[in-house]
């Protein structure tokens, strides 16, 4: 077997679990440990520089680095990540802030970026390129930017006040921003001349139910993220008494909780599906829960009944699940009889789907399956060089977090292609592995593990709350409660490095790991990781991380940690004799627009 190759960058980059799940490859760690020490400003500006919305993330992502986080696998939940980011938004001095946002050249380059949407990324996209002296124009339909942030996430979820500061701060950059302006063909937009051109307009068409009484009961059947829409710029203010929420995914669950805040006394969310298998974040099915909506699983509808022209009903057929020996599932009818729901009104929230009626198909934009634009999935590139798409627009639904990944990518690529070079040259990120050692048995940050539950974030009243769709739910952590969460982070960037000219086959650190992480071992006659995985101490079972295998020891056995259980304890560099163990900090951060400009600089 080969030595691990550590000095590739994305081997160390894997083994922190929780950044390395993030589209955007936040570091969270870094930013946890900030919050821990008081250090509001510069957690906020850690997050603002990957993720551009910590306000608005610590609120709604639908973070994909919890169930990464290793706290995970010593207990059975995660490290509160997402609302450890809000403690650090909520808690920043606002003026510092706004001094540590990066200059604006007053001398422009030159080259000017049209932006078609104005959701999270487009504004990332603006994020990027405004401090290196592009003109950046962005266009929207709404009256105020934020996209599908501030059109489908309800105030009670996402308050106004703080969208409003994080857009801002990027308009206020110096974008020329056009709202309540829709763009209705793509041709109009290449004759202004643009150097470049990037599409970020979401998924704006919702998916609709054509099913028998659907006609004759449109008045009181309503499309999820349009209705949504219509509420939050208070076009709509009222619906029914009783009221059915179709679908279970994170919309469908924003239009139950706003259908009790506009009027309804009863919510019902029906699904096709089992409940496990529901699209809608676990806390966001608690929380509706939580304020009296009623679950109805494996229920198909099969008509909007209607008498005497009015939306009375819903007839539903029982299903079962049932999948095949690929994971394949099938909703078999059961037999029973159908149910009826009553209903004054409907919500349809069973998906959304791309819609470029607007994009003119003679421009040398080309289109593949589901009439979707064919767009390079590394450099978002568009078949018309000088196109790009990021978001909702370029792949389908997903979130805003995976939207600020594509928007930092579409920047580099925009920059890159304004500048003469190839898109697919893509910048290194930047990574630095440093030790921490402060003293023979000392480390520069905290790496006690200790057992400790996570922490309940407080809620508002269920009364108060549902009776006022602006007032936020979630109260978010004191400071107090915040430091405890912080305080039960692994630190997984702080890696453990092993130098084996060092090792003197002592076997102390194995020893002393707690977790048995830790094998010396011959591979003289093994081929691959999957002979070594069984026959290490603890067997190493999850093969979705790394083993990291040493060079030849002194009695050419090697080192083998199997990372995935390691605790980052520090406990097998403080009981080295040698020092062959270290703990290093491994800073990985994802390469911005313009660090090509800086490479050539460097070199020059």
């Amino acid at each position: 077997m080969k030595p691990t190759d550590t000095n590739n960058p994305e081997y160390y980059h894997k083994v922190v679990d929780c950044q390395y799940a993030c589209p955007a490859h936040t570091p969270v760690p870094e930013y946890i440990r900030l919050i821990a020490q008081g250090r509001y400003n510069d957690a906020y500006m850690i997050n603002w520089e990957s993720n551009v919305f910590p306000g608005v993330l610590g609120r709604t992502c639908d973070r994909p680095c919890e169930p990464a986080c290793r706290r995970g696998r010593v207990e059975e939940e995660p490290v509160a990540i997402c609302r450890l980011k809000r403690v650090a938004a909520d808690n920043k001095d606002s003026e510092a802030i706004a001094a540590a946002m990066p200059a604006i050249p007053t001398r422009k380059n030159g080259k000017r970026v049209a932006l078609i949407g104005g959701g999270p990324a487009s504004l990332t996209v603006a994020r990027d390129l405004m401090p290196l002296g592009y003109t950046v124009d962005l266009y929207d339909n709404q009256p105020a930017g934020g996209g599908f942030m501030r059109s489908q996430i309800p105030s009670f979820r996402l308050p106004a006040t703080v969208l409003d500061q994080e857009v801002n701060q990027i308009l206020d950059m110096g974008v020329s921003a056009h709202f309540n302006t829709y763009v209705d063909s793509m041709k109009s937009i290449i004759d202004k001349g643009y150097d470049a051109i990037f599409v970020g307009t979401g998924a704006p068409r919702p998916k609709d139910l054509k099913l028998p009484g659907r006609e004759e009961a449109e008045a009181n059947i309503h499309l999820g993220i349009e209705w949504l829409a219509s509420v939050a710029f208070e076009h709509t203010k009222a619906i029914g008494k009783k009221v059915l929420v179709l679908g279970g995914g994170n919309t469908a669950m924003d239009c139950c909780r706003t259908s009790l805040r506009v009027g309804a006394d009863s919510v019902k969310c029906v699904v096709r599906s089992p409940r496990a298998d529901m699209k809608a974040s676990p806390w966001e099915i608690e929380d509706s829960e939580r304020e009296g909506v009623e679950m109805f699983e494996n229920h198909t509808p099969k008509e909007f009944i209607v008498e005497d022209g009015k939306l009375v009903g819903m007839r539903f057929e029982l299903v079962r699940a049932e999948y095949d020996a690929n994971g394949k599932r099938s909703l078999v009818p059961t037999g029973e009889p159908d149910v009826i729901m009553e209903c004054d009104d409907i919500c349809v929230a069973v998906g959304q789907d791309n819609a470029f009626p607007w994009i003119e198909r003679d421009v040398g934009i080309e289109f593949g399956q589901w009439d979707m634009p064919v767009v390079d999935r590394v450099t978002f590139q568009s078949s018309r060089p000088n196109v790009f798409f990021g978001g909702d627009a370029a792949f389908g639904p997903e979130n805003v977090i995976t939207a600020v990944a594509h928007g930092h990518q579409a920047a580099i690529s925009i920059d890159l292609f304004l500048n003469g070079h190839s898109v697919k040259n893509r910048p290194a990120p930047g990574v630095t592995l440093v030790s921490q050692k402060m003293g023979v048995h000392e480390w520069s940050y905290d790496n006690s593990v200790a057992n400790d539950l996570r922490y309940a974030v407080p809620h508002e009243d269920v009364g108060l709350s549902v009776k006022d769709r602006k007032l936020e739910v979630e109260l978010g952590f004191d400071v107090a409660t915040a430091v405890r969460e912080a305080a039960r982070c692994l630190n997984c960037d702080a890696q453990t490095v092993f130098e084996a000219p060092k090792c003197i086959e002592c076997d102390a650190c194995i020893d002393i790991c707690p977790t048995d992480c830790l094998t010396m071992i011959d591979v003289t006659d093994m081929e691959d990781e999957a002979q070594l995985r069984p026959q290490l101490k603890m067997p190493a079972t999850n093969e979705t991380q790394s083993l990291f295998v040493s060079d030849s020891l002194q009695t050419s056995r090697v080192m083998v940690k199997d990372e995935n259980v390691c605790l980052h304890c520090g406990m097998c560099a403080e009981r080295c004799p040698t020092a062959a163990w270290d703990m290093q900090k491994f800073t990985y951060h994802v390469s911005k627009a313009g660090a090509c400009a800086v490479q050539e600089e460097e070199q020059a």
